[in-house]
């Protein structure tokens, strides 16, 4: 079966093979070396006696060897796995015995890492980067094995921002339906088209809308091995990229560095940001250099981007996230499955042609997650009269204080609008009269205090929704590597915020 990641990547080795694919760290691979490399390390796979279907992991960091080893591992015929550098022995352990893999590919310096993982569990193989990266050098390759269009071709694993991790299977008719759908909208996703990743490879964003949108376009993906601001906003205008995507915080750090006011984006056809609440002012500084930055709904099993704030109203309504896409729906229902009036609250429900057919080796789960052909994201929001979605927040990170549901979400966007305030997290504590009471942990700068956000709060929501604790810290709040905040450890670290800490009201 022709219609693969791999098979795309021949065609354009073979029509565009002199242009650039990949540029990291100003070293450049054009589509006929990538092609080649990949089919070197695809053969050196299939002689390792790993069969097709077998699961594969890479492991390592953002550089010019990773994604051609990820491509080779496709081209094996191999399931591949990206696995987080910044993973522990154990967090590695309970991955690979998840996914079944039987070879992980690292660089040396993770050696003793995965060497560690290897103690505590069954053997599995390994290979080295350095045993691959001579495989750079050689005659024209055209190697590949194709499996079938359903067939699992990768498994992402969830961030984990609820404390599960599941296996997200990706086909490759998946992958080409997100890459189809995104060429068919206003996205900066065209044939060609050169975007900049400044996000880790090893997760959704990076992987799907980085590697696999840029290898079946024929584009040419930036890959930024650490996330510099300013070096960012000078890329954009010196390879004319299109499309940037990430999270608020990359934003606003590139917009705050000295190089934005000088930075050509006149080529950004799109700004997909995701993952937070974005602040007005945040909208502004980059609407100030013609650009919209949009936000997205989505999620791993979704494909990353379901649903995005079209450009003609991203300044009129920026606190949502659009209506779906050409062939992906969106929908909000009651807990008795009925849909949701316009302004209700309720589940968001997705179905479209990037969703996952589920999850690896976890039925229940699957089960739970695809129902009648609609995924249950687990995620509140509302719809309003045109059917643009609203995210509100997960079902379970609410809090219920005296029966009454608070989002943290809502009150996270008051405090974010505060000037000085950098970070904001909104959590429950334990509360005697009311069962759990909304506490703010905050990172400030220009001397912003306790006081001035229980003011703030205290003219824009309801009395209730207002932090009875706000705690002020210097160091930055704990994200998952994909960028997000990680109320998993927010919560784990502040647990007994209410015995710590005072009432500030």
């Amino acid at each position: 079966m022709a219609a693969t990641v791999g098979s795309a990547l021949h065609w354009w080795a073979k029509t565009r093979g002199e242009q650039d694919a990949l540029v990291v760290a100003g070293e450049s691979l054009t589509y006929r070396e990538l092609q080649d490399w990949s089919s070197r390390i695809a053969r050196k796979i299939v002689d390792l006696e790993i069969q097709p279907g077998q699961r594969v992991g890479v492991l390592g960091p953002n550089s010019l060897t990773w994604p051609v080893i990820a491509l080779g591992v496709l081209k094996a015929g191999g399931v591949l796995i990206p696995l987080n550098p910044r993973f522990k022995p154990a967090e590695l352990r309970k991955v690979v015995d998840d996914a079944g893999a039987v070879l992980v590919v690292t660089p040396s310096e993770f050696a003793p890492t995965v060497d560690a993982a290897r103690e505590l569990g069954s053997a599995f193989d390994t290979l080295s980067f350095d045993e691959l990266a001579p495989l750079r050098a050689g005659g024209q390759d055209d190697f590949r094995i194709d499996l079938e269009p359903d067939e699992p071709t990768a498994l992402l694993f969830t961030s984990g921002s609820t404390g599960m991790s599941k296996g997200v299977i990706c086909t490759n008719r998946t992958l080409l339906n997100i890459v189809f759908e995104a060429s068919l909208t206003e996205e900066g996703f065209r044939p060609g088209s050169t975007s900049l990743l400044v996000l880790p490879l090893v997760f959704t964003p990076g992987l799907v809308w980085g590697l696999v949108m840029t290898t079946v376009l024929g584009g040419k993906l930036i890959i930024e091995k650490e996330f510099d601001p300013g070096r960012a906003a000078k890329l954009l205008g010196e390879h004319d990229v299109q499309a940037i995507f990430g999270v608020p915080l990359i934003f606003e750090a590139i917009s705050r560095s000295p190089e934005f006011a000088d930075a050509d984006l006149s080529s950004l056809r799109t700004a997909i940001v995701g993952g937070a609440a974005v602040a007005p002012a945040l909208l502004q500084r980059w609407a100030d250099k013609g650009v919209a930055l949009r936000q997205i709904y989505g999620m791993t099993e979704a494909g990353g981007v379901a649903t995005a704030t079209l450009v003609a109203e991203a300044f009129d309504h920026p606190d949502t996230c659009g209506s779906g896409s050409i062939f992906t729906e969106v929908k909000v229902v009651r807990p008795d499955g009925t849909d949701a009036a316009p302004g209700e609250e309720g589940e968001i429900l997705l179905r479209g042609p990037g969703v996952t057919p589920g999850y690896w080796n976890d039925a229940e789960s699957t089960a739970a997650a695809l129902q009648n052909s609609w995924l249950h994201s687990g995620d509140l929001g509302t719809l309003d009269d045109e059917g643009r979605v609203k995210f509100v927040d997960r079902l379970k990170d609410l809090i219920i204080t005296g029966g009454i549901n608070i989002s943290p979400v809502e009150i996270e966007r008051v405090i974010a609008e505060i000037p000085g305030v950098e970070e904001v997290a909104v959590i429950a504590a334990a509360d005697e009269r009311f069962g759990e009471t909304p506490a703010a942990i905050v990172t400030v700068k220009d001397g912003v205090d306790a006081a001035a956000i229980i003011e703030h709060c205290d003219r824009l929501v309801a009395d209730y929704k207002v932090p009875r604790y706000v705690v002020i810290r210097d160091e930055p709040l704990p994200r998952l590597p994909s960028g997000k905040l990680s109320k998993t450890a927010i919560r784990s670290e502040y647990r007994d915020v209410a015995e710590r800490f005072d009432k500030v009201r």
